[in-house]
């Protein structure tokens, strides 16, 4: 079957989810052709070649811009099919029912894709979100299909950039952060991919010209001995290769003894979801670590020539412009002004359907309705002031990129706004920034997130889309 699998962003990289769906329905027979939004216009005739159209809806933001493809779809080819795909196809975002989807697909959503494909014409109804955690195969994903990875994020040390390959050994979290989407749908398990397949996907990534992986697992440290096997070979195989990997503080912490070995293997940073330092919120949130303990990974990070690429969610129901300052003293404090993305000061809780945090007491009261075109519960902070102030820092970054001011510049400015918002803190004087500049850190070219709402940018090529 003639089948176009659609991405729309995924975190800036080349779409591990759109290679490795292509390589299941290649694999069972199927024509495939791949349409990435995110660095590709429209292609209305890509649609009208389609017998079918599967959508990929890793996140948040991905899953905002799939549901405005859809609608497009829906008024061009009304009769296409349409299946969404990956784990945001794991909630049911609209319980009133939508017509946007005929199937939603998460967990093992190759096989997925595959069966469904082949119950085409059944009159299978599927619209409802089918998720399904059994252990298959894994497959190697058919990057052959997609935009090169030249056109997609670089990892960036000084004036050095570099192509960077997007893969995972692993899929879900053992844990059950309630802010998190994994947990809706994952439910504190994982699933290994192959090593193998990794492995010959890090082949091929690098055979494509990457000098740098990262690795897109919730949490690289969930699987811990499966990760260094990966880590492990994949050095034997390409010593040249650097790489990053995203885990929880308290796994930086309790697996102290695989940071020297990551780091002669070419590991540069690690993204760790730090969220807060009031370790109210923290507890609220179930995280699972202390500022204190945010702290001591710094260190040991540290030790070993590692950076820390903290993420942040400053904006809770709980949030007061003091925290957000603590934030920044924090991030001031411990030498990380250049490991933050300014885009990390502005983020607000999402809460999609099913969340966990619907089942907290302390959230009720804050709860406003649920907005089905934004597919988050609105929520209203006990102080007014931190929705005013998030607004004002959302200005900032947004001003400042169109600007191409540095990351000092706006991490100035925020920081004169905050500190207006919160007077009642002693923080002490503003950094003064304009001396020296930022130590050079490795980071990623894309500076936006999974939770962060898409922007007008990002919605243009499908406002091109006729009508």
């Amino acid at each position: 079957m003639r089948t176009l699998l659609i991405s729309t962003y995924e975190l800036g990289h080349q779409p591990l989810h759109a290679a490795s769906a292509a390589g299941a329905l290649l694999r069972a027979g199927h024509e495939v052709r791949c349409l990435d939004l995110s660095v590709e216009m429209w292609d209305d005739d890509a649609v009208a070649w389609a017998e079918a159209v599967g959508i990929s809806v890793p996140m948040h933001t991905a899953t905002r811009l799939a549901e405005r493809a859809a609608q497009r779809i829906r008024e061009i080819h009304p009769d296409v099919p349409i299946a969404f795909y990956g784990l945001y196809a794991g909630m049911d975002h609209h319980p009133d029912g939508s017509e946007l989807a005929d199937a939603q697909i998460a967990g093992a959503y190759e096989h997925g894709l595959v069966g469904w494909l082949g119950r085409l014409g059944l009159g299978d109804d599927a619209s409802e979100p089918q998720v399904d955690l059994d252990r298959r195969a894994s497959v190697l994903p058919a990057r052959h299909l997609l935009p090169d990875i030249s056109r997609y994020a670089h990892m960036a040390l000084g004036d050095d950039e570099s192509p960077v390959g997007y893969t995972e050994a692993s899929r879900g979290c053992v844990h059950t952060c309630r802010h998190c989407p994994v947990p809706i749908v994952y439910d504190g398990r994982i699933r290994i991919i192959d090593a193998d397949v990794v492995l010959a996907d890090i082949d091929q990534l690098v055979a494509a010209g990457a000098r740098h992986i990262t690795f897109a697992d919730p949490d690289f440290l969930n699987g811990v001995r499966h990760s260094e096997r990966v880590v492990r070979a994949m050095h034997a195989r390409h010593p040249h290769l650097t790489f990053d990997v995203t885990t929880k503080v308290e796994h930086i912490l309790e697996h102290a003894s695989v940071w020297p070995e990551f780091a002669a293997a070419g590991c540069l940073f690690v993204v760790s979801a730090f969220e807060s330092v009031n370790d109210e919120i923290l507890r609220r949130l179930d995280k699972g670590h202390t500022a204190a303990g945010a702290a001591q990974a710094v260190r040991q990070l540290r030790r070993h020539g590692i950076e820390i690429r903290p993420s942040w969610m400053p904006f809770t129901p709980w949030t007061t412009p003091a925290d957000v300052l603590a934030v920044m003293e924090f991030v001031r404090d411990h030498d990380l002004i250049a490991n933050v993305d300014p885009v990390q000061f502005t983020i607000r809780l999402l809460v999609p359907q099913g969340s966990l945090l619907l089942d907290l007491p302390e959230m009720t009261p804050h709860l406003r309705g649920y907005d089905e075109e934004r597919l988050t519960h609105e929520w209203r902070p006990d102080d007014p002031r931190s929705d005013d102030l998030q607004e004002e820092l959302a200005e900032i970054v947004e001003r400042g990129i169109a600007e191409e001011s540095s990351d000092a510049v706006l991490f100035e400015r925020m920081w004169t706004a905050v500190k207006a918002a919160a007077p009642e803190a002693t923080a002490g004087p503003a950094p003064d920034l304009s001396g020296n500049p930022l130590p050079v850190r490795p980071r990623l070219t894309e500076p936006w997130f999974c939770c962060a709402e898409p922007t007008d940018m990002q919605f243009g090529p499908l406002e091109a889309i006729p009508a």
